[in-house]
């Protein structure tokens, strides 16, 4: 029997892969044979990232993205699929927040947050689901979602806001593209430990929220390898509109 957890087949496109979840992502498919697109604005940490999975045995190729700059989304896929193939996996990783109370988010915040973490992931969807219809070609969309897709946090409106659309983007989309052979999931992490919020977790602060998890620990980049293998092999092909959870039992509370 073939492996189902097999992705050396695959290429795969992950937004926001220079660092933190969507580095870890990359790392972790390409060690399992993917071809892996690595995108990103910042392309510095992407060519660092390309030459280590390269210097390892790995496909691998950067490609500069702004998900927020909708014009550019075409150059990057076609970027993306002169390098390494027709894309198979899109994993919608970027994404930022932007920490204030609502009453003191502004127009730009709002713009920025919604623009890269919902606006930016639903048009690099259509932009790559398109392509995959042209070549009736199967296809799977993996979005990371978030635990505050449905519940909130305060000072972290925006940021609910955004993941809360894309839970709903993934089932819409998914609705739609299934007669097409296209898979729409999302995978909805906890709190896990990354560069940007390594620092919290010694805090006073941080350690309240570690308490808020039923297994009293945040959980590592390495913790999600599972889910995302699942959701991006052909382990999940009865899989579509789903939301995977890995958060450490953070939503029993």
């Amino acid at each position: 029997m073939s492996d189902l957890f097999d992705v050396s087949q695959e290429t795969i496109l992950i937004t926001g892969a220079s660092q933190g979840l969507g580095r870890q992502f990359a790392r972790f498919l390409a060690a399992r044979g993917a071809a892996v697109v690595l995108a990103a604005r910042q392309t510095n940490k992407l060519k660092s990232l390309e030459e280590e999975i390269r210097g390892k045995g790995g496909r691998a190729a950067a490609v500069a993205l702004d998900v927020t700059d909708i014009g550019s989304i075409s150059k990057a896929v076609d970027a993306a699929e002169a390098a390494l193939g027709p894309i198979t996996v899109l994993i919608n990783n970027a994404g930022i927040a932007i920490e204030k109370l609502a009453t003191d988010q502004t127009e730009a915040d709002w713009d920025a947050v919604i623009g890269a973490n919902l606006k930016g992931a639903y048009f690099i969807a259509t932009e790559v689901s398109r392509r995959m219809i042209a070549r009736k070609q199967p296809g799977n969309i993996i979005n990371i979602a978030s635990v505050l897709g449905f519940g909130v946090m305060k000072s972290l409106s925006l940021y609910a806001i955004s993941k809360t659309g894309i839970i709903q983007a993934t089932k819409a989309m998914a609705l739609e593209l299934a007669r097409h052979n296209i898979r729409v999931n999302a995978l909805a992490p906890g709190y896990i430990d990354t560069d940007m919020n390594h620092e919290l977790w010694s805090t006073p602060a941080g350690q309240q929220l570690i308490k808020g998890i039923a297994q009293r620990h945040v959980g590592a980049e390495s913790d999600l390898d599972g889910a995302i293998l699942l959701l991006a092999s052909k382990a999940s092909s009865y899989m579509t509109g789903s939301v995977v959870t890995v958060d450490g039992g953070y939503l029993l509370r």
